[in-house]
């Protein structure tokens, strides 16, 4: 009873973190190394302020 309760707690704080964008590093990394594994990773620090450049650059008004 008490493992079920605990599993669906990790299971919802994980999608919270999803949905918050929390885990966006933690997404990044299991990507670079799945799929680029002979490039070095961005640290937390530059991943973090290469997505703030890409959010936002660019127009972000209609006028």
């Amino acid at each position: 009873m008490i493992s079920r309760v605990a599993n669906r707690l990790r299971l919802a704080w994980a999608f919270l973190r999803t949905l918050v964008g929390d885990d966006a590093y933690d997404r990044y990394r299991a990507h670079q190394l799945s799929c680029h594994p002979g490039e070095p990773p961005l640290d937390r620090k530059a991943h973090y302020l290469l997505r703030q450049q890409e959010k936002w650059s660019g127009v972000s008004r209609c006028c």
